[in-house]
């Protein structure tokens, strides 16, 4: 192997790990937030105009069903930006509280825009052939992340706190 193949295999290496260790906790964020937060989202169909907003959703064609995700983009641009202004205005914690309600309305319409959506974007070829590479890939960084010993001590602090907190407030 010659030193530009070995330099390139590191550095396919390192771009991976950087790239992983990033991505992990948005990874974390989306499974914990997606089921409850679609569920969530998907109250607000009682809403006359929001029945009525899902149910043209349902019929996009397929690459409408791909532009509907680019709306909660753009309009949560000018939020993020806000949420950067404040933040170099010396109101991190506004900024962080503007940013993580940000992430939570967008989790909450993004996932309720799929399940409205998947069988339109399954019918895209590059995406049919894509997502479930994608989900198995998720899958499987979110399966060596539980099963990482700092996730499980987390976990079992988690439950202890529970338990206590729960023999508190009956006793």
């Amino acid at each position: 192997m010659t030193f530009l193949a070995r330099v390139l295999r590191v550095l396919r290496a390192l771009l991976h790990a950087v790239g992983t260790a990033l991505i992990v906790p948005l990874l974390l964020f989306e499974e914990w937030g997606w089921e409850p937060l679609a569920a969530l989202a998907a109250r607000l169909s009682r809403l006359p105009f929001w029945a009525a907003l899902e149910d043209r959703l349902r019929r996009l064609p397929p690459w409408g069903a791909v532009l509907a995700f680019f709306v909660p983009v753009l309009l949560l641009l000018p939020v993020k930006v806000l949420a950067l202004f404040l933040f170099s205005r010396g109101h991190a914690a506004t900024g962080l509280t503007v940013l993580v309600l940000a992430k939570l309305a967008g989790t909450a319409v993004v996932a309720r825009i799929f399940q409205l959506v998947e069988g339109p974007l399954m019918r895209i070829p590059w995406f049919a052939r894509w997502y479930p590479r994608w989900k198995a890939w998720k899958d499987h960084v979110l399966t060596i992340v539980r099963q990482s010993r700092p996730w499980r001590l987390v976990r079992a602090l988690n439950r202890r706190i529970s338990r206590g907190w729960r023999r508190f407030r009956e006793g």
